[in-house]
């Protein structure tokens, strides 16, 4: 397991989605895709980044691909996702194979620090009610990683996050969607 680098291939996931379809990476050769491996489907810091990019959604380019890959089972992610009818794919790795495949990593003194450096965010999440509804370690403790794939199937970036609210800027993300 190494981590993508810019040059790499796109990572090969076919993952089940909350609107019922099977989402394949592969079916996306020839566009922009953006890809973000989240947490847990409560996770307030993930889902306030959701709620950030679904109020932005406007200023993406119509054809845009985002995934948002959770560690969850698709039942439940389904259920929590309702919330935001995210006008973008949300996917669930139920096994935790992708996860591990493309080296998203665990750390709980990183998770730790997002967390005591980003209060304010987490109030917001809270005011939203977005409550983390496990008390796994091994699920707090992971890390997101935000990846930005180019037409040709390539990663033109691979961010792994330092802590669990640092994420490519929505401007950076919509510039790249533009293709600017």
């Amino acid at each position: 397991m190494t981590r993508l680098v810019t040059g790499a291939d796109a990572p090969d996931i076919s993952l089940p989605a909350t609107d019922g379809s099977t989402f394949k990476m592969s079916d996306y050769k020839g566009k922009r895709v953006i890809l973000t491996f989240f947490r847990f489907s409560s996770c307030p810091f993930c889902n306030i980044r959701i709620n950030r990019i679904v109020k932005r959604w406007s200023e993406f380019p119509e054809d845009t691909v985002m995934v948002g890959v959770f560690d969850a089972k698709i039942g439940e992610l389904t259920k929590r996702m309702k919330k935001h009818n995210a006008p973008f794919t949300i996917v669930a790795d139920e096994s935790f194979e992708h996860f591990e495949k493309n080296s998203v990593m665990k750390s709980f003194s990183r998770f730790m620090w997002g967390a005591m450096r980003s209060p304010l965010t987490f109030m917001q999440a809270s005011l939203k009610g977005y409550f983390p509804m496990t008390m796994s370690l091994s699920k707090l403790s992971l890390i997101p990683v935000d990846i930005l794939i180019g037409e040709d199937g390539k990663v033109v970036e691979a961010h792994y996050c330092k802590d669990t609210v640092d994420h490519i800027p929505i401007d950076k993300m919509i510039s790249f969607a533009k293709g600017e």
